[in-house]
């Protein structure tokens, strides 16, 4: 069985008279994306401060790599701080210090790199994080988002092996929020370090994780995946989950999966027609960007919001796909609204797409923008997930637009 990267056995943390951790225990695999959820003063920072070593528990062990924390040498216990990067809810970037000194910090602190090779690094990040342009500029000259990715270059600027974050989101637009989001996934994937995220921004934040920490009562009352914390039923989770009232998907104003999933379950002796969308989103980042990507996805999910709204319902299935429900709808008809719905977004969405994100393409840049569908019918009989593969399996282009942005000669 794999030894966790991280553990901890029945830990206690008290302050005074007051129990935050009481008898927590969880376990953080290698290059996942672990997500702690809970609920305000659940003590989920308190969590994140025993991982970097701020905080020590006063009962119970951490152990990194099976090796109890508390037992390592100097020499082991640097080594292991010296693998971890932290990205702060507040950003906590110097005013006084220009985007790419705040980006060279860290290597400047901890490294013997030269000059030159400092300029590569961090140019290469800024890069890598949209923030090119503005690295001579100062954090109180950027909006909330930019500050966002030159605290996340400022993170990966090192190589870590694990980072943590402290509600990356905090304060930003659903689109912003998610092109965050959508970075720490791309990026982990990309550096191949293991993440620990703590964050309110459900469901957005349940799109990248690998894994979901709840934590309730100072106890891990929850740990494993999102399909699996939808299918428990446990009264803290539940208790939780309606506490958030209602988990709309802000991003594409769609049902939460949760709410699509009670949706579904009032259907079951209904006859069915499912259509799976997908804009290849990975694909679309990487081209033009992750803001351009989730314009598009915030785009498509407006349009079938008010489209197919009467007839049915529809969910973000995954980061770049939308499924959407249509009862009593026989897999004939469902084609021909597919097929009226590929007009409108051929003739009315994908063009707004080019105003939407003029400024954020690059010039010279000449990219297919495409949305694919798939259709399928199901029953009384027919689990969702069966409906969904078959819809996959069956997926054709519907609508493609060219998205382009001249060269500026003058």
């Amino acid at each position: 069985m794999e030894t966790p990267l991280i553990e901890f056995k029945d830990v206690i943390k008290r302050f005074n008279e007051k129990t935050v951790l009481d008898g927590a225990d969880l376990k953080i695999y290698e290059n996942q994306i672990t997500t702690i959820i809970g609920k305000s003063g659940a003590g989920k920072s308190v969590l994140l401060k025993h991982i970097i070593g701020l905080l020590s528990p006063d009962e119970g062990e951490i152990l990194f790599k099976g090796k109890p924390v508390q037992h390592m040498k100097k020499s082991e216990w640097d080594r292991y701080r010296s693998k971890l990067s932290y990205m702060f809810q507040n950003n906590a970037l110097f005013d006084s210090m220009s985007v790419f000194d705040n980006i060279a910090l860290p290597l400047r602190q901890t490294t013997n790199l030269t000059r030159r090779e400092i300029e590569q690094k961090v140019m290469s990040r800024a890069e890598q994080l949209e923030v090119a342009d503005a690295v001579l500029k100062y954090p109180s000259e950027l909006s909330g988002g930019m500050q966002k990715r030159v605290a996340l270059a400022r993170a990966l600027i090192i190589d870590p092996a694990i980072v943590l974050f402290d509600e990356p989101t905090t304060g930003l637009d659903p689109v912003r929020k998610n092109t965050i989001l959508s970075m720490i996934a791309h990026f982990r994937k990309q550096f191949g370090f293991t993440a620990i995220l703590i964050s309110h921004d459900i469901p957005d934040i349940f799109f990248i994780s690998d894994r979901i920490l709840l934590l309730w009562d100072g106890k891990i009352a929850f740990h494993g995946t999102y399909e699996e914390l939808m299918r428990l039923k446990h009264p803290s989770i539940t208790e939780f989950l309606e506490s958030l009232g209602g988990l709309k998907d802000e991003l594409t104003g769609l049902l939460s999966k949760e709410m699509f999933a009670s949706r579904y379950a009032l259907h079951v002796d209904t006859r069915i027609s499912a259509v799976l969308f997908d804009i290849h989103f990975e694909h679309l980042a990487d081209e033009l960007g992750h803001h351009v990507a989730l314009k598009v996805l915030e785009a498509l999910g407006g349009y079938l919001n008010n489209y197919v709204g009467p007839l049915g319902f529809s969910t973000r299935h995954s980061r770049g796909k939308i499924l959407t429900v249509l009862p009593h709808i026989n897999i004939g008809e469902a084609v021909q609204l597919v097929d009226d719905l590929a007009q409108g977004l051929q003739l009315e969405v994908l063009p707004e797409i080019q105003a939407l994100t003029d400024s954020k393409i690059r010039p010279g840049t000449c990219f297919d923008i495409s949305v694919a569908a798939g259709m399928a019918e199901g029953g009384s009989t027919d689990e969702i997930e069966y409906i969904i593969a078959k819809a996959e399996a069956n997926q054709k282009i519907i609508a493609k637009y060219q998205l382009k942005k001249e060269i500026d000669v003058r």
